[in-house]
């Protein structure tokens, strides 16, 4: 373990041919992000001094082979691997794809090994980091492996909460998806993840329907009434303030989404369309209900800009620091949980 006392965030590098090292190296240009935490890249210092040559960066590299010698105020660079690398902006490449999951997996296996506190994923190919021994869509069925937990990709702004009943799958299968147990098992996650990594005591939920004005009375789809409705009124019974279903075609529209904590989506365009219409450049993809803390900007790889040096860091940026201030609260949620008599104290 490393001896700095700030919070080290690792960075897995993402497809070098898209926009990733550019918005890493916009980040920590910033000098005063260091206050704030040590950053790991996991890549080559040799992929980095290329990046940093290419972009006219005058960010300071520590190239590191172990996690003893990460250093504060400058951008280590853990050596996943020492051979050159050829990248060529914008292009779909499987050898990159590769690179980007030598990354992604030994920045997980040093967050399970606790050698760093948070990871902060930069943009994958979901085409190109498939492989013999690599089938997963993204980063969240393959950390959902190996971090263990109830997954979630929860979309989030300072303002604005979107969680997924439903994530990568195709608008064919998403009612056959809905059953239930995934209800409850996403709310679940979605009320735990408000209380514990956003301090929010007794979360207000919002669920939107599976049809088209929540299947009109059975006249557009019986999802709604046969499925949805009635584990939402189970679960409102529980003691949980879950409120549901809601037309989705009205409801961001209608500002209702301001009276709730988080919403909850039945498919992935239904929540992520007004979440990033909303909040596009600022928003970010945490994935809740893991053991350990994980964030990614709100976009994806952006070839068409890639290399050029017009990409914007602001999602990247807002991903870092809400992967830090989760990881705070955690913290206080995990002490408060284990003192009750300081929790009361608090509240007093």
């Amino acid at each position: 373990m490393s001896k700095t006392e700030n919070i080290i965030v690792g960075i897995s590098v993402g497809d070098l041919n898209g926009i990733g090292g550019e918005i890493i190296l916009k980040t920590f240009e910033d000098a005063r992000v260091f206050d704030f935490c040590t950053p790991v890249v996991f890549a080559s210092i040799k992929v980095m001094n290329f990046l940093q040559s290419h972009f006219n960066s005058e960010i300071t590299l520590n190239s590191i082979n172990n996690v003893n010698q990460i250093k504060d105020n400058q951008l280590n660079v853990f050596n996943v691997w020492n051979e050159p690398v050829t990248i060529n902006f914008g292009q779909e490449d499987l050898n990159i794809g590769a690179y980007a999951i030598k990354s992604l997996e030994a920045a997980t296996q040093a967050l399970k090994n606790e050698d760093i506190d948070v990871l902060l994923t930069a943009p994958i190919s979901k085409k190109t980091i498939q492989s013999d021994t690599f089938k997963f869509p993204g980063h969240t069925d393959y950390l959902a492996q190996e971090l263990g937990g109830n997954s979630l990709m929860f979309m989030i702004t300072d303002t604005l909460r979107v969680g997924l009943l439903t994530d990568h799958v195709a608008v064919k299968d998403v009612s056959k998806a809905i059953t239930p147990e995934l209800i409850q098992n996403k709310i679940d996650t979605v009320y735990t993840s408000l209380q514990k990594d956003f301090g929010i005591r007794k979360p207000k939920i919002a669920v939107l329907g599976i049809n088209p004005h929540t299947g009109d009375s059975g006249v557009i789809g019986t999802e709604d009434d046969d499925t949805l409705r009635p584990t939402l009124q189970k679960i409102k019974e529980s003691g949980k303030l879950v409120f549901g279903p809601y037309a989705a075609d009205s409801f961001f529209g209608s500002n209702n989404y301001k009276n709730f904590d988080a919403i909850i989506a039945s498919f992935h365009d239904q929540g992520l369309i007004p979440f990033k219409t909303l909040s596009f450049g600022q928003g970010v993809n945490y994935t809740a209900g893991l053991s350990r803390v994980r964030t990614s900007p709100d976009h994806g790889t952006a070839f068409e800009i890639a290399g050029k040096g017009q990409a914007d860091n602001n999602s990247f940026k807002e991903a870092l620091f809400a992967g830090i201030q989760i990881f705070k609260n955690r913290n206080e949620y995990a002490e408060l949980t284990a003192n009750p008599l300081k929790k009361q104290s608090k509240k007093g």
